[in-house]
């Protein structure tokens, strides 16, 4: 570490750095999710962004050694969930490596598309993958909303510090 004047104590650029900075930055939490060869795939997802209102697209970051690549880097469709704050158990399901995720514990459908739907979420899109961009050891998925539902209640699960968390009022 080094100090600059007016500036502070500062890092070159690092993995720690990255993860380190990206922890003071409250993210929601949505799960991404897709059918594959072997069945149904998914993770947990705090890179989701809006990108484009005219056509309706999202984006969303995907590291190639996750167990659920080979499906969202197959797949045409991918559902796309964003979580309550009563959800953390599933969150951690889907980020959990070596989970089962679509097992007993967690409630779901197959969708439009084949696509698997979660249920009790806020609100879930099914998207159509447009691209599938390299950016390091990740890909950004552009996918264009086809269709979706934005009518779940409560309130969103967020993280933060390396937790999920809740909004507080």
């Amino acid at each position: 570490m080094t100090a600059l004047p007016g500036l502070g104590t500062h890092q070159l650029a690092s993995p720690d750095l990255l993860r380190s900075t990206f922890r003071r930055h409250a993210a929601g939490v949505a799960v991404i999710t897709a059918r594959g060869a072997a069945g149904p795939a998914g993770f947990t997802a705090t890179s989701l962004t809006s990108v484009s209102a005219e056509p309706p697209m999202i984006s969303f970051g995907v590291g190639t050694g996750a167990s659920s690549w080979p499906a969202i880097a197959e797949a045409d469709h991918v559902g796309v969930h964003i979580l309550g704050e009563h959800q953390h158990e599933l969150a951690a399901t889907f980020a959990r490596s070596g989970a089962d995720r679509f097992g007993a514990a967690t409630a779901w459908r197959e969708g439009p598309e084949g696509v698997p739907v979660l249920d009790d979420v806020l609100a879930w899109l099914v998207c159509r993958i447009v691209t599938r961009v390299p950016a390091g050891d990740h890909r950004i998925v552009l996918a264009e909303v086809i269709l979706g539902d934005p009518t779940g209640a409560g309130r969103p699960l967020l993280y933060h510090q390396g937790r999920f968390t809740a909004l507080r009022d």
